[in-house]
Order: structure tokens, then sequence, then C-alpha cells
């Protein structure tokens, strides 16, 4: 069967629903599994309602402020985008009520995802202690397949809801529009997923920092020992925070950046018209199609988790992303060669060759993390040899780790940038296009590298999922008091997730960077395309010397310390309130140390929930409101510069926190492995004061790489959907 441009197109629904399905059998099969004993059951059922509490917390506040912020969305576009700015032929308050409800189902959308993300991984968890009492092997398999249900339903639904959306606002027979008229689907997705990652994040680092400290630190005791009375808020916020908001993240992610990509196929859509290439509407499609390969080569990887129980839990999760690494490329091939023609040339090689550039970069920036995060490289053992001389040398240690990122990090990016860009290039002057047409194939072809990095996007947050799932999994064994055996494999697993949680990050942040020029790129269009028909010149350039751009920039850079600042003030007061009460408690129940009196998990939990949804609320408004602010008083150049300068801020201040807080976390891990050990061969394990000064790094970077370091890339994201969106608000007057 001849495969061509139509046939492509009709399997971006059934790969949807396929990959929906798959998700299904998955989570069937990881609920049929062993449950474990009474008092792992016990402990399971006790996150799972704390987990449901907060979550129904945080969303009720979630859904107040999408709802207001639709309906600002709306009224502001039905105000500004009048005829003489629309790209489309619907404007005004049609367009505006148009906005206004992509951008709420877009927010209902990542909602979902994140409750999703939540609830299978508190379903996993208990069932991969269970499967630890029978070896490494299946609680890998049931851990990776309990995220992988999170991965296929986050990339399946946002697949479904771009795509629904595109043909409910008329994509089937106007593809040249409908892009445009469901930006506000990705900003909703956007704005959701930064609160859910904020609230989730505050909530979950809070418990962590207050439970370790009182109770590692102070009192001696075990992490998730059922004494500490945060110990069950701790748990539960590995579930909100790096589940749940971690799925709302990558929906937006893959959300935004396949509206963007599918925006600036528009202008390869014209180039093909134009020229009276065959099937134009073909360049606005791709971006879908290549997500629904990624989809369907991420299902077949799943069956390749496998391996011995003396290997590195590790290799078991490489072994399937190499295999969707690899099916994906073999997708990638089929969907230029047939859908990316240009009049019988070779020009969709180049695109091909850009859509291998996203690959390798995603390729890339898992080992890089891998690399600055795990225990078996150089730089996690030298944090855990610093830990020798004390608390002072290993935070030291781990912020120059997390400085020496930024470097393989920017070249890594550029390098993804220079040559996606340049392969564009070469496809336009391929295919006898000239002039402006050349630079916009230039800027597809970075399209295209950013697609090609999110057809492994449901594989990464499987890995992802899997570390918060490993991480209860050893709470769960450690709090039920279960064999040593089963806590030395939760242990392992816990090690290996807190590396697939970092690796995650630095794809986010890698994906992040090229979405974040793809739509500044879209902004600049949008702008001139104002400007142009005002009979004003075109912004070729962001002129760094203009004094508002200047300041536009500097307000950019500013924006991402200053975010970051209350992100980790927040985890800081919420921690303090913490300690408080868990010192009470032990204060006033000396029997909680001899286990004859219980802990009042319930009030730590409610304590916590309630102040991280009281501080996600102004790291998040300043987010939002900062670039409405700079366009409105300093002009759409200031935002031009903004966004440049804020989005390189945010992407290598993520990358320090990300990974300094990754390697802080697994230095900890790899002493209490028995790693670290002094001159006379003596181990340096739990209880050592290098143990302790590696307790306290662990604790620093806590904040950094789980809330204010994934925050950042949501942010940076953020700001180019909101520009976007809002672009005719910010060109005053001539």
């Amino acid at each position: 069967m001849e495969i061509t441009t139509t046939l492509l197109q009709s399997l971006i629904l059934p790969a949807g629903i396929v990959a929906v399905l798959f998700a299904i059998w998955l989570a069937n099969d990881v609920l049929g599994r062993d449950r474990g004993t009474k008092a792992m059951q016990e402990v399971a059922g006790t996150i799972f309602e704390g987990a449901v509490a907060f979550m129904r917390r945080q969303y009720f506040t979630i859904a107040a402020l999408a709802v207001v912020g639709s309906v600002a969305i709306g009224a502001l576009i039905s105000v500004f985008e009048t005829a003489e700015v629309a790209e489309t032929s619907i404007y005004g308050v049609e367009l505006g009520i148009r906005t206004g409800l992509s951008f709420l189902f877009g927010a209902i959308c990542s909602m979902a995802s994140g409750i999703i993300g939540m609830y299978i991984s508190v379903k996993a968890n208990l069932r991969t202690t269970a499967a630890a009492r029978d070896g490494v092997v299946k609680a890998v398999q049931v851990a990776m397949r309990g995220g992988a249900v999170s991965g296929f339903l986050v990339v399946a639904l946002s697949l479904l809801g771009v795509y629904g959306v595109f043909v409910a606002f008329g994509g089937l027979t106007n593809p040249a529009e409908a892009p445009f008229l469901i930006v506000g689907y990705g900003f909703g997705a956007s704005f959701v997923a930064l609160f859910a990652q904020l609230g989730g994040g505050i909530y979950t680092k809070a418990a962590d920092v207050g439970s370790d400290l009182v109770g590692k630190v102070e009192k001696g005791i075990p992490e998730d020992d059922p004494r500490n009375a945060g110990v069950i808020a701790d748990l539960v916020g590995d579930n909100v925070g790096d589940c749940a908001g971690r799925g709302a993240d990558l929906f937006e992610s893959t959300a935004a950046e396949n509206i963007g990509a599918m925006i600036l196929g528009v202008g390869a859509y014209t180039i093909a018209t134009t020229a009276g290439w065959a099937n134009p509407e073909a360049w606005i499609f791709f971006p879908l199609v290549v997500r629904a390969f990624g989809l369907v080569g991420t299902i077949v990887a799943m069956f390749f988790v496998n391996g011995r129980e003396d290997e590195d839990p590790m290799n078991m999760l490489n072994r399937g992303y190499w295999v969707t690494t690899a099916l994906s490329a073999v997708g990638m091939a089929i969907t230029c060669a047939v859908m990316l023609q240009t009049g019988g040339t070779d020009a969709w090689l180049y695109f091909f060759g850009a859509g291998v550039v996203g690959l390798a970069t995603s390729v890339a920036f898992v080992y890089i993390t891998q690399f600055y995060t795990a225990g078996s490289y150089r730089p996690v053992r030298e944090l855990a040899e610093a830990s020798r001389t004390g608390a002072a040398t290993n935070i030291i240690s781990g912020t120059a780790v997390g400085f020496e990122t930024t470097l393989v990090t920017a070249v890594s990016i550029s390098i993804a940038i220079f040559t996606s860009h340049w392969f564009g290039e070469q496809a336009a002057i391929a295919a006898g296009l000239v002039g402006e047409d050349v630079e916009k194939f230039g800027i597809f072809g970075t399209a295209v590298a950013t697609m090609g990095m999110l057809m492994t996007t449901a594989y990464i947050l499987a890995m992802d999922t899997f570390g918060p799932i490993t991480d209860n999994a050893g709470g769960i064994a450690e709090f039920s008091r279960a064999p040593k055996s089963v806590r030395h494999i939760t242990d392992r697993l816990d090690a290996v997730g807190n590396t697939t949680k970092a690796l995650t990050k630095g794809y986010a942040i890698a994906s992040a960077s090229l979405a974040a020029f793809l739509l500044f790129s879209a902004y600049r269009d949008k702008v001139n395309l104002i400007l142009e028909r005002a009979g004003r010149p075109i912004m070729d350039t962001v002129n760094i010397a203009d004094v508002n751009v200047f300041i536009g920039a500097l307000i950019g850079a500013m924006l991402a310390y200053f975010f970051s600042s209350l992100a980790i003030r927040a985890v800081g007061k919420t921690a303090q309130s913490i300690i408080v009460e868990v010192r009470r408690q032990f204060r006033e129940s000396p029997g909680i140390m001899t286990y004859k009196v219980r802990p009042d998990y319930a009030r730590v939990v409610d304590i916590t929930t309630k102040a991280a949804l009281r501080e996600m609320i102004a790291p998040g408004v300043v987010a939002v409101a900062t670039p409405v602010i700079v366009g409105v008083l300093l002009g759409y150049e200031a935002v031009g510069g903004l966004l440049i300068v804020g989005t390189i801020s945010g992407v290598l201040l993520a990358t320090v926190l990300n990974n300094s807080g990754g390697a802080w976390d697994n230095a900890k891990k790899y002493i209490e492995s028995g790693g670290l050990k002094d001159a006379k061969g003596k181990v340096l394990g739990k209880g050592s004061d290098a143990h302790a000064a590696a307790v306290v790094g662990d604790t620093v970077g806590d904040p950094f790489k789980d809330t204010a370091g994934p925050s950042l890339h949501v942010l940076v994201k953020l700001l180019a959907t909101v520009t976007l969106v809002l672009a005719p608000l910010f060109i005053g007057p001539a």
C-alpha cells in the first residue's frame, strides 16, 4: 500500500486512541499485581487520602484562577484583536470568545493530566513495594509501567486535545487559519501547569525538608520512619509534586510546542501553495503526525524494559529509551519523506536531518543529566568526598557542579538550534527558494527538531514518574517495617529514580529552549503583520541599545531570579511550619519514639496543604503579570528583549537548580549505599559525619530541583505564549 499524506494524517486520531487503550491495559496490569502486606496497604491508603485531599483543594483554587484568566484573555482579545491586526478572518468578540474557550479547555485538559499522573502513581507505589519482595526486575517493571500510564495518557490527551480543537475551529477546511485560533489552548495549559508545578513543588519540598530536618538530623531516625509526623506529608508530596505537577507540565510542553510548530507550518503552507507543491496542508499537519509515530514507538519500547537481577536498573530503562528513539527516527524519516514534499526535490532529507538533531538533543540531555546526577560518575562522587569535611564544602562543591552544567547545556542547545536552522535553510535552497522564504524554512527546521524531541515524551515522562513511585515504595517499605532486603531494592530504585527525575527536567529545559525560539519567531511575525498593515517599520531585530528594550531585557533576566526566590522562600516558610509542628508532637508525646503513640499525620498534611496553596499564588501572578506590564508600559520591542533574555536566564538558572539539587540528593544516596570509605576502608554510611553533611546538602537542593527549577521552564514557555496571544495589546499608536 502506498503511503500518502492523507494516510498519515488519518493516523493521528487512531494513534491517540490506541495510546489511551494501551495506558488502560498497563493500568489494569499494575492494579492487578500483588498489594503486599496489610501494613503496606494501610500506609499506601493514607498516602492516597492525603494526595486526594491536596489535589481537591489545589485544583479548586487553580480552576477559579483559570476561569478568571479565560474571561480576562477573552475580553482583551475582543478589544485589541481588531480587523486591522487580525491574522485570520475571525477577530474581535468572536475571536475573544473562541480564545477564552480554548484557554479554558486547555486548562481543563492540563488539570486532568495532573490528576491522572497523581492517581496512577499512588496506586503503583504499593505494587512496587510488594514486587520488590520478588526481586529488582519485577519492581522495575511495575514502577515503569505505572509511570507509563501517566506518560501515555498525558501525551495522548495532549495530541487528541490539540487535534480536537484544531478540527473544531475549522482546521480540516481552513488549515491556514486554525493554528492561530487555538493559541489560547496552549496558554491555558501553560497557566495551569505553572500553578500546578508551583503548588505541588512547594508542598513536596516543604514536607521533605521539614520531615528530614527533625527526623533524620535532630532525632537520628531513618528517613520515612513512622515515628516522624511529617513522613506521610512527605510521601504525599512525591505524588502531588513530582507526578501531578510534572504531568501538567509536560502536557503543557507538548501542547504549546505543537501549536507553535503548526503556526510556523502556516508559513511553509503559504510557500508551498504559491509554488504549486502537492498537499500544502501537510506542513501544518506534520507536527501532529510526528507525535503519533512517537506514541507508537513508545508502546513497542515498553516491552523492552527487562533485564537481569544483577543488572543496573538504569540500564533496563535506557534499553527501552533507545528502542523509542530508534523507532522515532524511522517514523520521522517516513513523515518527512511523505509530507514535506517540495516539487520533486530531495529537500525532505534536510528536514529529516533537523528531526534527527532533535532526537539527538534529547539523547544528549538524558546522558548529560545522568553524568551530573548519577552516583556512578565523577560529579556526585566529588560531592560525597566533599562531605568528609562538612556541610559547607558539600554545598560549595554542589554549587560548583550546578554552575558547571550550564556549559554543556548552552553548547548543546546552541548546536541544536544552529544545525536544525541550517538544515531548514538547506532544504529551502534545494527547493529553489530565495530571500525571506529561506529564513522561514530555517525556522521551520527548528520546529522539526522540537517535534523530534517531543517524539520521546511519553517514555521520558514514564521515566520521570518512575522516580516518585520508587521513592514512595521505599517509604512504604520503611513505614511498614518490611524486611531489609525489600528496602535494599527500593533504595536502589530510588537512587535511579532521582536520576530519572533529573533527566526529565533536563529534557524539559532543552525542549523549552527550542520551543521558546520558535514561539519568539511566531511573536515577531505577529508583531510585523500588525506593523505592516499600519504602514510602520517592521521589527527586523531587537535593538538592545534602545533604552526600553534594555529595560525589558533587564526585567526578563530579573524575573527568572525573582520568581525562583519567591518559590524557594515559599518552601522555606512552609517547612518552618512543619518543623514547628513535628517538634511539638515529639515534645508533647514522648511515646512516639517508642512506637506507643501514633503521630498525628493528618495535622501535618493539613498544615502543608494550606501553606503550599497560599504560597503558590504570588510567584504565579508575578510570572503572568510581568510580561503584560512590560508590554503595556514599554512596548512590543521591550517585550522582545524580555523574551530573549528571560528565556536565556530561565534556561540556565533552571539548569543550575535542577542539576545541583539532583547531585546533592544522589551524593547522599551514594554515602547511604556504602560508597564512601575512610582511609582504613571503613564505610562512612548512615550516622557518620559525612552523611550528616550530605543530608544538609540534599536539604538545600530540595527546593532547587523540585520547586524552582521545574517551574522555570514552564515560566519560559508561559512568557512566550502570553506575549504571542496578547501581542496587539503591546503595539501603541505610531
